[in-house]
C-alpha cells in the first residue's frame, strides 16, 4: 500500500463527469477516479472547510464513529474491476468495512485519517506525469484552488 493525497476535484469536459484525483505520495503516479457530483461536493466541502448548517451524511458518519469512541485509522483503495473501485475503510478497533472509494475519501477528509492505494491499483490505472507535464499539474492546482462546490451541481431540466 502507498500513501496518496487528495489533489481535488474537477468536472472532466467534455462528459461533465467529476472526477477525484489522488496523487502518490512518495512517487509520480496520479490516480483518477470518477465520482458523482454530490460525493464531489462532498469532497470539495471537506477540502475547502466548509460547514453545512445540518450535518452532511460523512459528517454524521463521522460523528456516529466519534460518539461510538472507534475513530477511522486508515481508507484503502484496494481494487478496480471493469473501471469500477473498491475501498475499505479500517477502523481503530480493527474492523474493516468495503466502502465506495468516494465516500471513504470524503470521510478521511473530514476525519484526517490517512488514504493509501494498493500496488495492483497504482499499477493498473496510475498515470505517471513526467515533469514536463507539471505545468498542467500546477495549472490543475490553480482550478482546485478556485472551483466551488456549486460547479457540480445539477443543472436544472
Amino acid at each position: 500500500m502507498r500513501e496518496v493525497d487528495v489533489m481535488g476535484v474537477r468536472v472532466e469536459m467534455p462528459s461533465n463527469n467529476p472526477i477525484v484525483l489522488l496523487r502518490e505520495v512518495a512517487g509520480d503516479r496520479y490516480v483518477p477516479i470518477w465520482i458523482g457530483a454530490v460525493e464531489a461536493t462532498a469532497i470539495a466541502f471537506a477540502q475547502q472547510g466548509v460547514v453545512p448548517p445540518r450535518p452532511l451524511t460523512h459528517d454524521l458518519l463521522k460523528d456516529v464513529l466519534a460518539a461510538t469512541g472507534d475513530g477511522l485509522s486508515e481508507v484503502r483503495i484496494t481494487d478496480v474491476k471493469d473501471g469500477v473501485y473498491f475501498a475499505t475503510l479500517v477502523l481503530s478497533s480493527g474492523a474493516e468495512v468495503s466502502a465506495r472509494p468516494s465516500d471513504s475519501i470524503a470521510l478521511a477528509l473530514r476525519t484526517g485519517a490517512r488514504i493509501v492505494c494498493s500496488e495492483e491499483v497504482l499499477d493498473e490505472v496510475g498515470l505517471a506525469v513526467p515533469a514536463e507535464q507539471e505545468d498542467e499539474v500546477e495549472r490543475f492546482r490553480e482550478f482546485l484552488d478556485q472551483v466551488t462546490p456549486e460547479d457540480f451541481e445539477a443543472p436544472e431540466s
